[in-house]
């Protein structure tokens, strides 16, 4: 769709939609458009009363013995399989815990443990912040130098004293996705391992770390997930990396045999050895109740209704907002499940268009994101959203006090 269209057709779309009844899997509120699915989930139905069984029978009656009787000690693993499914993983190469940048620790110290003789931790510039920060804090405790370059310049820079690379797969600000398999297979004909983060990833298109032949992989559960705010994230060890994997944070329940209580450490096999401590239980099973709205999904689908939808925003703007500039690629193959915009004063459009009911963020110090969630963004949405935006621009809505302050949380 290259041309802008009415909104009649944009409703026409919608009716035609295939995956228009998964809308009805989620408790959205009245009067909101929600693009902002790719930093914050929206709830799925089934989550609420999924949770207040966990907490009223689960905990409230089970008590301790649900560890056994409900299975709880082992819902990081069989989580991790929900989500494997939808990266491409074989069963049992993904658990679920901690947060992406406690992964993130583990899976770059794994991945150094794997290339002693090598001492750079490779990755790009304007990544994620944590991203780099954990990869900074990595390099260090190793001795090791992390040293960042332009996109551009990633596949030049796998020079032989790289011992890793780590990515993430749609950079969170522009969109923009790197050809996953591309890379790795060029840091693997450097001799590095690959990780990949895949926060702006799992749950949106199509991803296979098997075919790609990525090492390690996280990402987090509460953004195309849906999983919740601050739902735990999940790891993936590629299985020729399960056999005598080691991480540095060596909780008891990433011990070999946790309740034996033995006062020395010894490693669980496989996955397991990337647990760490107690998971919480409360959140985990947020999301594994969330996960639902996955079965029966066919991603590849969802990728062509996203791209739809961004092809349908953006040719709205073309001519009614000709001020935005556009920084994620237009080419669907290269981005994620958003449209990216730099505009000077994108704070204060942002929230004018918030207080019209239509939630999208911003990154600073210049973006004005927009994220299509398939699963519940209809064509009429962004239709309704791309209008608001340029009549917001040209009336010059956003030019206010209370739209200039800004929040603790951007």
């Amino acid at each position: 769709m290259s041309t802008a269209i009415t909104l009649a057709e944009a409703k026409a779309l919608d009716h035609a939609d295939p995956l228009a009844s998964l809308r009805d899997r989620f408790a959205l509120p009245e009067g909101v458009i929600y693009l902002d699915g790719n930093s914050l989930g929206a709830l799925p139905r089934t989550v609420a009363s999924h949770l207040a069984n966990v907490i009223s029978t689960q905990w409230g009656e089970g008590l301790i013995r649900s560890w056994n009787t409900h299975d709880w000690i082992d819902l990081p693993a069989r989580v991790g399989d929900r989500i494997a499914r939808l990266i491409g993983a074989p069963a049992g190469t993904v658990v679920v815990a901690d947060s992406t940048s406690v992964n993130l620790f583990k899976a770059l110290a794994a991945a150094l443990r794997l290339r002693p003789e090598r001492r750079v931790i490779l990755s790009q510039r304007g990544n994620f912040p944590t991203d780099a920060y954990i990869a900074s804090g990595v390099a260090s405790l190793f001795g090791c130098e992390l040293r960042l370059v332009g996109a551009a310049d990633i596949a030049s820079s796998l020079t032989p004293d790289v011992a890793v690379l780590t990515l993430t797969e749609v950079n969170y600000r522009t969109g923009e996705r790197h050809d996953m398999a591309a890379l790795t297979s060029a840091a693997h004909a450097a001799g590095a391992l690959a990780v990949w983060d895949l926060a702006h990833s799992a749950g949106a298109f199509p991803v296979d770390l098997t075919a790609t032949g990525a090492d390690f992989a996280v990402g987090c559960g509460y953004k195309y997930l849906n999983g919740g705010p601050g739902a735990p994230a999940f790891v993936y060890v590629a299985p020729s990396h399960l056999d005598g994997l080691r991480q540095p944070l060596t909780g008891w329940l990433g011990h070999a045999a946790p309740f034996a209580f033995a006062d020395d450490y010894q490693p669980a096999a496989g996955i397991d050895a990337m647990r760490v401590g107690t998971p919480a239980i409360l959140s985990m099973s947020a999301l594994n109740a969330a996960l639902d709205v996955f079965e029966g999904v066919d991603l590849a689908a969802l990728k062509r209704k996203a791209d739809r939808l961004f092809d349908l925003f953006t040719a709205e703007l073309v001519a009614a907002a000709p001020e935005l500039e556009l920084v994620t690629p237009t080419d669907g193959a290269r981005r994620g499940n958003q449209a990216s915009y730099r505009f000077a004063d994108g704070y204060a459009v942002m929230q004018a268009l918030i207080a019209r009911g239509i939630i999208g963020d911003f990154r600073g110090p210049d973006i004005m994101r927009f994220g299509f969630a398939p699963l519940y963004v209809r064509h009429a949405d962004v239709w309704h959203a791309a209008r608001h935006l340029a009549d917001i621009l040209s009336t010059g809505d956003w030019d206010r006090p209370e739209f200039k302050a800004k929040a603790k949380v951007v």
